[in-house]
């Protein structure tokens, strides 16, 4: 019986054995303010550390060659902590269209399996972590000597949060009994796979089908967060199918994770949120309604204009749509815009985006692929113009019809509102800068991105509060530890699929394509829009970027040329309706029915669509600049 079934004069602490909200509420409260604590902390020490090293090799030339050590290890420690903390917040990403769907007593039933299996794969972690760390502890740093057992311990705290976080949901929405049983089965479960030997090792190849296919797929229909359906399925997939030891599958995700280039992505989290709070985003964003906002269909290119200027700077497709919906939306339904087309722009354009740096997916393809990030932030400028400008086509065809806004273009106000957006404006040309002129790796710039904006966006703008840079800090790490885990056990799965000869196979099928490179980009633009929509987008670069970009080059496709045509394609699928979670974020945003925008999305796709395939065909756009 679930706690809601429960008769009026009852309660769950009337339960015996079950604990009672409030008890339940303090020991996550607490755990979770610990945790997020320490992770904000740690954070916090990492932002530093990095502007040391800047400092000290540009201002006072002094090379500081330990911090990249203690800045990597306090990474993983706050990463997986982030890990942790996203769980107990229920913000990993998961697909939910399905389960929406469903009748409630039937998805609470496929909510509680995918809980056991959580569970399974949580309890499968523990014994190889353990070996982890004992194995590694031998293993030290060459500047400062410090233990390998140090990362490997972050990632064994966090599964142990995990799990601790994960049974106080399942008992706050079940019975005592439900989630007895519950824990004995997933307890019988791990059990049983670690006495069980390789029994389908002679079925080869069609373990893949079976593993990273039909069962992937549907543990993320079940409701399994996406990152941990991989995770899953890979521990599923060697503990039935070799004798290979779960210590390498725990080494590969402390490896996938243990990349110096991912620290950006908490920096740019940290960044993009930060000009939010301050008003630098909405600066930006006055200017351009002040320039172009009086014609007709001009809050929609505002809107256009808005999503370009402020992807350079957050890096993140929520935070930017977060940042521009709100204030543009109730304009734009004044002026008589169609509610559907106001969400869709802002999805459309938020996908066109993509290859604006400092995007996170522009980071996350070159580290995981081994492309220039400085090359991919230059060659992700004019593929998105070419696809602003298409979204730009279609809003005109869209808003013939729309009135006029009543004011004039007022020049003194077009002049005051530049000057407020000056700080905000150079940002971005500070940040691309640096990475390009060499002042900072693509790390360090973010840092000095902070820097600028703690200074100048709170002084002109809002001023400065240490709870909400305490707030700040909690939130990134959480949102850290959504895209971590995905690229730590996506990268675990593509290893899985490399060692199984799938990416041999994979390859060969792709270069045998008849009409050659051609035939390769149209196959491979289609199958990133699909995998986009599915996986969503990171999972989906971690899983097939390492292995199709070889093959891109191979055929005469230049690897940033290939990386500007996969994000744009994998962004109009995670933003298309009806399984891309992108487009039901923009729907949320400008509080708009996903039925109501979901036609009106067909022009704007079509439009991205077209652009993509222009992108293709003439590579200047992506390298002409290199």
């Amino acid at each position: 019986m679930a706690a809601t079934d429960l008769p009026a004069a009852a309660s769950a602490s009337d339960i015996p054995g079950q604990a009672s909200p409030g008890a339940l509420d303090r020991i996550e409260s607490g755990l979770g303010k610990l945790v997020d604590f320490v992770a904000a902390a740690l954070l916090l020490v990492d932002i530093v550390l990095l502007g040391w090293a800047v400092t000290a090799r540009y201002l006072l030339n002094i090379p500081v060659t330990w911090i990249e050590e203690v800045a990597m290890l306090v990474f993983l420690w706050f990463g997986m902590l982030g890990v942790a903390s996203a769980l107990r917040r229920k913000i990993h990403l998961r697909l939910t269209f399905v389960l929406s769907k469903m009748a409630p007593d039937r998805r609470t039933r496929f909510e509680r399996v995918a809980h056991v299996v959580l569970l399974v794969f949580l309890l499968k972690l523990i014994a190889p972590t353990i070996a982890l760390v004992e194995l590694n502890h031998i293993v030290t740093t060459p500047n400062l000597s410090i233990p390998g057992s140090i990362p490997v311990l972050a990632t064994l705290v966090s599964i142990m949060l995990m799990m601790v976080f994960l049974l106080i949901q399942m008992w706050r929405a079940s019975s005592a009994r439900i989630v007895l049983v519950q824990t004995i089965i997933a307890s019988a479960v791990a059990i049983g796979l670690e006495l069980t030997p390789p029994l389908l090792a002679e079925f080869g190849n069609i373990n893949l089908l079976l593993f990273f296919g039909v069962g992937v797929m549907a543990l993320i229909i079940i409701g399994v967060p996406i990152a941990f359906a991989f995770g899953a399925a890979t521990v599923g997939y060697f503990t039935l199918t070799s004798d290979l030891p779960l210590t390498v599958i725990v080494g590969r995700i402390n490896e996938g994770m243990s990349h110096f280039i991912l620290l950006t992505i908490p920096l740019f989290i940290f960044l993009g949120i930060q000009i939010q709070y301050t008003g630098m985003a909405r600066a930006m964003i006055n200017f351009v309604v002040a320039l172009i906002g009086s014609a007709r269909g001009g809050l929609s290119y505002v809107m256009l204009c808005a999503m370009y200027l402020v992807s350079g700077i957050s890096g993140a497709k929520a935070a930017d749509m977060a940042a521009i919906g709100p204030i543009l939306a109730p304009a734009m339904k004044e002026r008589g815009v169609r509610e559907g087309d106001i969400a869709a722009l802002l999805a459309v354009s938020a996908a066109a985006a993509e290859t604006i740096p400092p995007s996170l997916v522009l980071i996350i393809m070159g580290s995981v692929t081994g492309i220039s990030i400085a090359a991919l932030f230059i060659g992700g400028l004019v593929p998105a113009v070419v696809c602003m400008l298409a979204l730009a086509v279609a809003v005109w065809f869209r808003s013939r019809h729309e009135r006029r806004g009543e004011e004039k273009r007022d020049l003194r106000l077009i002049g005051k509102t530049f000057i407020i957006a000056i700080p905000a404006l150079a940002l971005p040309l500070i940040i691309r800068a640096a990475v390009l002129e060499g002042v900072a790796t693509a790390t360090e710039v973010a840092v000095i991105g902070v820097a600028y904006v703690a200074v100048v966006g709170t002084v002109m703008m809002r001023g400065f509060s240490l709870v909400r840079m305490g707030e700040i800090l909690v939130e990134t790490v959480a949102l850290t530890g959504t895209i971590m885990i995905i690229i730590a056990l996506a990268g675990a799965m593509s290893w899985a699929l490399t060692q199984s000869g799938f990416a041999d196979t994979l390859v060969s099928l792709m270069t045998g394509l008849p009409g050659g490179k051609v035939t390769f980009l149209a196959v491979s633009i289609l199958a990133f829009i699909v995998f986009g929509s599915i996986l969503e987008g990171i999972p989906a670069i971690v899983l097939f970027g390492p292995l199709l970009v070889p093959v891109a080059q191979s055929l005469g496709v230049h690897p940033v040329q290939y990386a500007m045509v996969v994000l744009l394609s994998m962004g109009l699928g995670l933003f298309s309706p009806p399984f891309g979670y992108g487009y039901y974020t923009a729907c949320a945003i400008a509080k708009v029915s996903p039925d109501d925008a979901m036609w009106n999305m067909v022009p704007y796709l079509a439009a991205l669509f077209a652009a993509i395939v222009l992108i293709a065909a003439f590579p200047w756009l992506s390298i002409g600049f290199l």
